[in-house]
């Protein structure tokens, strides 16, 4: 079945101060779209939102996956309905195995856990990560590099139905950019009766969308999205920047783009919202 998620004039606050401006943006499966913008334009907080991190207000406007709405739901229930943010700064969680933390994963949603050993050997040669770092806790002593396949890996074992991926170039050599790039690419194709990923790449620049092709280009500007447009899009904003598509408001707002952080939120200790909240 064909997933939808769909963004209808989305307004979000982060610390009091309104980031997203009313953002309209549809994805469905087997459909690549690209976020492209500056910095403080609001990109990773519309990831935030979708994904339901703590600290965002929602100030008007819908998030649905195919007509559920998934703004009533706690972080969780997002993930099991289909939904998988590939992080910018994944987090280090000591104590809990990659392992480990897939087959929970995979139990809780009810699907198939019992080849999980075979299924991530499989994807780890895939992908060139070492064997060793599937049974590690997840993301701890890992390079950059590692983190980025260990995400993609995650991706491609729990199969969610639209992905969101935050700057998946952040940290990433070109072969590795290359080799996890090419396998979100793989997961957008139709595999018998099950439609492919559909994917939202948050990036500022075009060497990812160079292996993992956009159906579509959204330029997003000071919490707007002012231009759309296919492949091309991407290879202008190659050559221009981003000054020629500026509204002269500013472009600095965004707290989760610029690499500053808002006040945290009051979170439960060893709760979800916690591992959410914390920073890179």
């Amino acid at each position: 079945m064909t997933a939808t998620l769909e963004i209808k004039g989305l307004r979000a606050t982060v610390a009091g101060k309104e980031i997203l401006r009313g953002i309209d943006l549809t994805v469905s499966s087997g459909e690549v779209h690209a976020v492209m913008g500056p910095n403080g334009a609001g990109k990773s907080t519309l990831s935030a939102v979708v994904m339901g991190k703590p600290g965002y207000e929602v100030l008007a406007g819908t998030v649905t996956l195919d007509g559920a709405d998934i703004l009533t739901m706690p972080t969780w229930e997002r993930a099991a309905a289909g939904l998988h943010l590939v992080l910018q700064y994944p987090t280090e969680v000591p104590g809990v195995a990659l392992d480990a933390m897939l087959r929970e994963a995979l139990t809780a949603r009810g699907a198939g856990a019992d080849d999980l050993d075979a299924r991530l050997l499989e994807e780890a040669a895939r992908i060139g990560l070492e064997e060793p770092l599937l049974h590690r806790d997840l993301n701890v002593d890992m390079s950059g590099g590692e983190k980025k396949r260990n995400e993609t890996l995650q991706l491609a074992v729990l199969a969610p139905r639209i992905a969101i991926l935050d700057e998946l170039d952040s940290g990433l050599d070109l072969d590795a950019l290359r080799v996890c790039a090419r396998r979100i690419e793989a997961e957008t194709e139709p595999a018998g009766d099950e439609p492919g990923l559909g994917v939202l790449v948050i990036t500022h620049y075009n060497r990812l969308l160079s292996e993992l092709r956009p159906d579509q280009v959204h330029v997003l500007v000071h919490g707007r999205i002012v231009a759309e447009g296919g492949p091309e899009l991407a290879d202008r904003l190659e050559i221009e920047g981003y000054a020629a598509f500026a509204d002269g408001d500013g472009l600095a707002d965004d707290p989760a783009d610029d690499g500053a952080h808002a006040t945290p939120p009051v979170v439960r200790p060893g709760s979800l919202d916690e591992l959410f909240a914390s920073g890179p």
